[in-house]
């Protein structure tokens, strides 16, 4: 994961807003969290061709806060894929108050198991 380019796919964009913020006055990282679920979900599910679900997040590192205005920018790239599973790599990054310099804030890996309609897992084609 480099320092200094984003890794993966522009996944999600979105603008970090005063309801998101915790006893700091930082955006709570469960909200970044969940933003990182969304848009690794988006990239499993279109791998997968149908239905994931989250079944670990690993090596996830916070590395600086995110503040209110700033643009949150999620990366992502498939990193494994196993026999149903797939593991996606993640980098979150800001554009500090919407317009200023990019900086990079949290990175994590994701595990997505594939799922059929009735939520047993299913193969992923490779």
């Amino acid at each position: 994961m480099s320092e200094n380019q984003p890794n993966g796919d522009l996944t999600l964009r979105t603008l970090a807003m005063p309801r998101d913020v915790n006893v700091n006055g930082d955006i709570f990282g469960g909200w970044v969290l969940s933003q990182m679920d969304i848009a690794a979900g988006i990239t499993a599910g279109a791998r997968a061709a149908g239905r994931v679900t989250t079944v670990a997040v690993d090596a996830m590192k916070f590395i600086r806060p995110v503040r209110v205005g700033d643009v949150l920018c999620i990366y992502c790239q498939v990193a494994r894929i196993g026999r149903t599973s797939l593991a996606i790599e993640i980098e979150a990054w800001v554009l500090r108050d919407r317009y200023g310099v990019r900086e990079k804030v949290t990175e994590a890996m994701f595990t997505f198991v594939a799922i059929d309609e009735q939520g047993r897992p299913r193969q992923v084609d490779a």
